[in-house]
């Protein structure tokens, strides 16, 4: 199983240079993927961007998007010639997209995007991305951007679990993306994804990639209670409790997570900091022994 390291990005960060740094130690330190997440209606820097920054200090980690709120993205060619730049800008395979429509209607307010209609959107998205990575026309015309340095542009991987979701991975994919995962959420969730899969006439199965929340150190606790608790305060404070209470705090509790989830079958673990000190890459790598 692969061991990603996801970028701070919702924790109370002030110096972006920072994230730049936290790029540089995982390469160093030998994780597989460096992760960048999205919202709007927060701090969060934006991920096509930040990855951008990423892939510049960097030049073998993978980069993933994780996950990236896809219907956001009104202009669609625009956005798939920023895939198409980012792709080339990191070089061929390091690029993965993992996307998902949303479920936070601030964002969409924000971002002046119908909400009810995100499902149609996003599915529209991912034609114009498949045309423009293809370097077919848009609406007739001329290709847009650059070509990707991928063929066919990066992998992608989708987030939620409805039937949509499952039908885009299916369909579209290479797998899934659960964020705030527990094994038991991999463990129900797969079966059917991988019936779809089959059911689609799709080779092998589909990549199950998980991404839960971690701190470590002398701050840990605060830095998980600073973080998560108010960046899930919208659903309620029961659930930012429990938001914070799935978070890893300890080196055995991560060598635990990393047992069980290697245990299911699950191809790929995310560990998403929520202290901005980069120091905390180090720490998680002595944890998973990189």
């Amino acid at each position: 199983m692969d061991i990603g390291i996801g970028l701070p990005g919702h924790a109370p960060w002030t110096d972006g240079r920072a994230l730049v740094e936290w790029a540089r130690r995982a390469e160093r330190r030998g994780f597989a993927t460096l992760s960048a997440s999205d919202r709007l209606v927060w701090t969060t820097p934006e991920p096509l961007i930040t990855l951008a920054a990423a892939a510049g200090a960097t030049s073998r980690i993978g980069l993933l998007t994780s996950v990236l709120l896809a219907p956001l993205r009104a202009d669609h060619a625009l956005f798939a010639t920023a895939v198409t730049t980012l792709d080339q800008v990191a070089g061929p395979g390091r690029l993965r997209l993992g996307l998902a429509p949303g479920i936070r209607e601030d964002d969409f307010a924000a971002g002046g995007v119908d909400y009810r209609t995100r499902g149609r959107q996003f599915d529209a998205l991912l034609d114009r991305l498949a045309e423009v990575a293809g370097r077919g026309g848009v609406d007739g015309h001329a290709p847009v951007g650059p070509a990707p340095a991928t063929p066919g542009g990066p992998p992608l991987l989708f987030g939620g679990h409805s039937p949509a979701a499952i039908r885009r991975v299916a369909t579209r994919g290479t797998g899934w993306i659960a964020g705030d995962a527990t094994v038991e959420d991999v463990q129900e969730f797969a079966p059917g994804l991988r019936k779809a899969w089959a059911e689609a006439g799709r080779p092998g199965s589909p990549r199950l990639v998980a991404s839960v929340m971690f701190a470590l150190g002398p701050r840990a606790g605060r830095s998980l209670s600073d973080a998560i608790g108010p960046y899930y305060s919208f659903a309620g404070p029961e659930y930012a409790e429990y938001g914070v209470s799935l978070a890893y705090d300890s080196a055995e509790r991560i060598r635990t997570a990393v047992d069980a989830f290697a245990r299911i079958g699950c191809d790929e673990l995310i560990f998403t900091g929520n202290d901005p000190d980069p120091d905390q890459v180090d720490l998680l790598a002595a944890a998973v022994g990189l």
